[in-house]
C-alpha cells in the first residue's frame, strides 16, 4: 500500500521524501538496518510534526519516528510505511546560564550539543558517540561518559514537549502531566513524539581520558578486579570496556573518563586500573575538551552500514562465576563482541521508582553484539549461559523489542505503570506497537 499523496497537507509539500528523491538514500535507513519506507516526512516545527502525525494516521500505514541517531533496533524506520524524521529540528539553546538550563530539540545529535555548550563551560553526559541522536537516548536512559558523576541523562531532564497520538502538544514536568513525565524518562518511545527537552547541564570543560589495554586471564579475574575497583572508585571515574581477541587469549580494552581537569585526581583515579589483568599491553592518559569525547567528527549519515544484533543486561555485583562466564562466552565459538560499562555512583542516588528506568542498583552493564556473518541465533547461543545472571535489557541496546524484552526492561510494578501510562496517552497503540 502506498500513501495517497494527493491528500498531503500543504505544510508538508516540500517536507516529504519518496524513493524518487535524491535525498531518499540518506533518509530511508538506520545505522544497523537498511529499510524501504514508502516516504519520509521531515518536519521543521512542532506544528508540522502535528500535521505529519495526522497525515500518517489518516493513511493507516505503519509509523516510525526517528530522532536522527543510530537506532540499533531498526525501529526508527520501516518497510512500506511512513517515517517522521526529526533531524531538521536540531536547535540547542542555553536558557539560563546561572541555572545551567538548556533546551535541546530531539533531532539534534550529541556531538552538536557538546559543541554548542562548550563555549559556556557546560556539558551533558549523553552516551559515548557523537552521532547518537538526542531523542532516542534522552527517552531511554542515557549511560554516558560521566554517568557515575552525573547520573543518567534522564535524571537531569526537567521538562519535555510532547506531541501526543491525538495531536495535542503538551509540556510535561514534575507538576504538569507528572505521569507522562515519569514515563518519558526511560520509556518515552511509547507515549508520543518527543520534540524538545529542557535539561540541567553540568559545569565541565575538560576531562581526563585514559586508554588502557590488558591481557585477560581465562578465569576472568581481570573483569572481577575491574568491577571491584569501580565499586570503590571516585564518582568522577567512569569506564567503558571491550573484550577483544588477542592471539589465543583475550584483551580487555578500557576507556576511562575522569570528570575533572586536575592532573592529580586523574592519576589517582586511573592508576589502580593499570594493575589488573595478566599483562599491561598499552596505556595512555591525556586531558581533552569534553567535546572530543563525542566529536563532530563522529557525525555521519545512517544508511544501514553496520548490521548488528545487540542485547544487554545489568549486573548488580560481579562474582567470580559471573566474570568467568563472560570470558567463556567471549572466547567461545560464536565470538560476540562484549562491552562492559560501569554503573553505580549517581545512578544509584535516584530511587528505582522515580522514573521508568528501574535498573538503579547495578554495578555494570554488559552489552553483547553479533556482527555478520553471525546473527541472532549465534548471539542467543553466546548469551544463553549469561541470561540468568543479568537483569534488563537497557532499551538502547536491544535489537529485538517485543513482549519478552519489555518485561525484562520494565520489570514488575515499573512495567505495569509503563503499560498503564502508554494506554492512557496512546490508546490506539500508535507508538508502542513494536513492544506488543
Amino acid at each position: 500500500m502506498k500513501p495517497d499523496l494527493s491528500t498531503l497537507p500543504r505544510e508538508l509539500r516540500d517536507k516529504i521524501v519518496t524513493s524518487g528523491d535524491r535525498r531518499y538514500g540518506m533518509l530511508q535507513s538506520t545505522y544497523a538496518k537498511v529499510s524501504r519506507p514508502a516516504a519520509v516526512l521531515v518536519p521543521e516545527t512542532t506544528e508540522e510534526v502535528v500535521v505529519a502525525l495526522r497525515f500518517v494516521r489518516e493513511q493507516g500505514l505503519p509509523l516510525a519516528v526517528r530522532s536522527g541517531g543510530h537506532g540499533l533496533s531498526g525501529r526508527a524506520s520501516n518497510d512500506g510505511g511512513l517515517v517522521i524524521d526529526l533531524s531538521a529540528m536540531n536547535g540547542i539553546e542555553v536558557l539560563d546560564r546561572r541555572t545551567k538550563m538548556v533546551r535541546v530539540q530531539a533531532g539534534a545529535r550529541w556531538a552538536q550539543v557538546a559543541a554548542a555548550l562548550a563555549p559556556y563551560g557546560l556539558a551533558i553526559s549523553s552516551g559515548d558517540h557523537g552521532n547518537v541522536g538526542v531523542g532516542g537516548l534522552a527517552t531511554g536512559g542515557g549511560i554516558g561518559w560521566m554517568v557515575r558523576q552525573y547520573g543518567l541523562t534522564i535524571d537531569h531532564i526537567r521538562a519535555v514537549e510532547v506531541v501526543l497520538a491525538d495531536g495535542r502538544v503538551v509540556r510535561a514536568d514534575e507538576h504538569n502531566e507528572p505521569d507522562l513525565f515519569w514515563a518519558v524518562r526511560g520509556a518515552g518511545a511509547g507515549v508520543g513524539i518527543l520534540v524538545a527537552f529542557e535539561i540541567e547541564a553540568m559545569e565541565l570543560r575538560n576531562v581526563g581520558y585514559a586508554q588502557i589495554v590488558v591481557e585477560v586471564d581465562r578465569d576472568g579475574r581481570a573483569l572481577r578486579q575491574w568491577a571491584d575497583l569501580m565499586a570503590a572508585a571516585p564518582r568522577e571515574l567512569t569506564t567503558a570496556t571491550m573484550l577483544m581477541p588477542y592471539g589465543n587469549s583475550l584483551a580487555f580494552s578500557i576507556a576511562a573518563v575522569v570528570a575533572t581537569e586536575s592532573s592529580r585526581r586523574i592519576r589517582a583515579a586511573v592508576e589502580p586500573l593499570l594493575g589488573i589483568g595478566v599483562n599491561l599491553l598499552d596505556q595512555s592518559v591525556q586531558i581533552v575538551p569534553y567535546p572530543d569525547m563525542v566529536s563532530t567528527a563522529h557525525l555521519h549519515a545512517n544508511v544501514g552500514q553496520q548490521p548488528v544484533i545487540t542485547t544487554s543486561g545489568f549486573l548488580p555485583t560481579m562474582t567470580d562465576e559471573d566474570a568467568a562466564a563472560i570470558v567463556r562466552a567471549a572466547a567461545g565459538p560464536h565470538r560476540p563482541l562484549f562491552q562492559l560499562r560501569s554503573m553505580g555512583g549517581a545512578v544509584s542516588d535516584v530511587p528505582s521508582d522515580a522514573t521508568a528506568f528501574a535498573h538503579r542498583r547495578h554495578g555494570a552493564l554488559l552489552i553483547g553484539n553479533m556482527f555478520p556473518p553471525g546473527g541472532a541465533k549465534a548471539l542467543d547461543a553466546a548469551w544463553r549461559g549469561l541470561a540468568l545472571r543479568f537483569e534488563g535489557p537497557y532499551v538502547g541496546f536491544e535489537s529485538r523489542p517485543g513482549r519478552q524484552a519489555f518485561a525484562r526492561a520494565y520489570p514488575g510494578a515499573t512495567g505495569r505503570r509503563v503499560s498503564e501510562v502508554w494506554r492512557r496517552y496512546d490508546p490506539d497503540g500508535v507508538f508502542g506497537a513494536f513492544w506488543a
